[in-house]
């Protein structure tokens, strides 16, 4: 009895139902009717009957191409699907991957023994390298690093052995194979195993985790390019077209430049899809007897193909994963090349670029603009009391006050040290007077601890110097000037 109860404890938690209703307690209408309408559990359910759906699909449709045996396919992007859902959707959404290995097994050949025998291994598979995955490559964002993807393949490699194991013996067991075709029966699923989860786990990861396109017109241009040559390119080596002048003949290499594009243009997610689309072009070409892979027997040519696709899927998501990684360290050195990497404010070097890009302006259309220099009151006294983590935080709470009191068009500069800058273009020494006056105002309303002040001082160009060092120095000795006559509170001064 307490064996049953937990049976069903744990498959209501499965299914995201009360304990209570496993226990057998008393549940009335209305609380049956509260639970049953939560938007969560239902959610989960209609996806979980999704994933069902898919995987029968794409098995049924995967199973026609087996010919050594009615349950053993040498492509099975079944493996891919269940993958991919149990890593991006949770561990907890196995039932619905062995309802679906289930139901396709018992209605194609085999017993009820030998399907739940099949389904197990297809589970467990599904499971273990999923849970893998999530532990040791990084879950969804297994594709962002090469170890990450490297990771994977040894992890979902592994779990595809099990799976063959499990079901090569239960139909040698139930009497629905022979045994001494257990080698080639494995090879084969293990194989189709291997390969579906390499090509197609990462197409469905990285499509469903970032699904939005932000690519400009002449992106979408040059992926719609990509992709028509590829299909092309695709379609006259494995199709039918020009096969009397191909034959044969090991033109696949004419297909890595389109690889190449994908992975450097655009990004893993793009290459996965050239090699889903690649993989499927391939498969029906291949089977239908054209293209390079071709040999006596269908499944020794797929067997072939897919060993090639899914190495040649791996080396590239290698490819763009490192190109990507590229590009996310380059954009962080300009980053960090014109931004401060504390306060994320501009640094020297773009404040300076951006008066200089004033002056130019002034000269025209004639408008003067302003500069605000301040310093942080006391930040070696902040330090000393509170500590250097404290002092790092009062800078950065000093940053979001300058962004909170100037407009866009606005340059706020962390200028060194506890000093800033605040470049206003457009606006005379008045006006500046008054953001000056907000900034004050804004830091005496802080209420964080320790409360912080600084000493602000104002230059208009070119009332108070025609070049950048003479704007600088002006505003600086204003500023000094105002810190040493009143130490004791926020200030304002302007350069006279």
């Amino acid at each position: 009895m307490a064996k049953g109860v937990l049976g069903l404890s744990f498959w209501h938690r499965q299914l995201g139902l009360p304990n209570s209703w496993a226990l057998g307690s008393h549940v009335t209408a209305g609380e049956l009717e509260d639970e049953m309408s939560r938007p969560r559990d239902w959610h989960a359910i209609v996806k979980g009957l999704a994933v069902c759906a898919a995987y029968v699909v794409a098995a049924k449709l995967c199973l026609r191409l087996a010919s050594i045996h009615p349950s053993v396919s040498p492509v099975w992007p079944p493996t891919g699907i269940a993958v991919a859902t149990l890593v991006a959707l949770g561990l907890r959404f196995w039932p619905s991957i062995f309802a679906g290995a289930f139901l396709v097994n018992i209605t194609t050949a085999g017993s009820v023994l030998t399907s739940f025998g099949i389904a197990t291994g297809n589970t467990l598979e599904a499971v273990l390298g999923s849970f893998l995955v999530i532990r040791f490559a990084c879950g969804p964002n297994a594709f962002e690093k090469s170890w990450d993807i490297l990771r994977f393949a040894l992890y979902t490699g592994l779990s595809t052995a099990g799976a063959a194991t499990f079901g090569v013996a239960s139909l040698a067991l139930g009497g629905f194979a022979p045994w001494n075709q257990y080698g080639l029966l494995w090879r084969t699923w293990w194989l189709g195993d291997a390969a579906g989860a390499f090509i197609f786990a990462p197409f469905l990861l990285l499509w469903t985790s970032k699904p939005k396109l932000n690519w400009s017109g002449r992106q979408f241009i040059e992926a719609g390019v990509l992709f028509f040559s590829t299909l092309l390119t695709a379609g006259i080596i494995f199709g039918p077209i020009f096969h009397a002048q191909i034959k044969n003949d090991p033109w696949t290499f004419l297909l890595m430049p389109f690889l190449v594009w994908a992975a450097f243009r655009f990004g893993p997610r793009e290459a996965s899809a050239v090699i889903c689309l690649l993989c499927i072009v391939e498969v029906v070409g291949t089977e239908h007897g054209y293209g390079p892979f071709v040999r006596a027997s269908t499944n020794d040519s797929l067997l072939l193909l897919q060993s090639f696709i899914g190495v040649k899927a791996l080396m590239i998501l290698i490819f763009a994963a490192e190109i990507s990684e590229r590009r996310r360290q380059e954009e962080q050195a300009r980053v960090l090349a014109v931004r401060d990497p504390l306060t994320g404010l501009a640094n020297y070097r773009l404040l300076i670029d951006r008066l200089g890009s004033e002056i130019k302006r002034y000269g025209r259309d004639g408008h003067p603009f302003s500069i605000l220099l301040l310093d942080l009151d006391g930040l070696k006294k902040i330090n000393d009391a509170h500590g250097h983590v404290v002092g790092s935080l009062a800078l950065c709470r000093m940053a979001e006050v300058l962004h909170l009191s100037c407009r866009a068009i606005d340059t706020p500069a962390r200028y060194g040290g506890d000093e800033f800058a605040l470049v206003l273009p457009g606006t005379s020494a008045e006006a500046a007077r008054r953001v000056a006056r907000r900034i004050a105002q804004r830091l005496s309303e802080d209420v964080e601890v320790p409360h912080l002040s600084a000493s602000i001082g104002i230059a208009e160009y070119p009332r108070e110097g025609l070049t950048i060092e003479h704007l600088l120095s002006a505003a600086d000795r204003a500023l000094y000037e105002e810190k040493h006559r009143r130490p004791d509170r926020s200030r304002v001064t302007q350069s006279s």
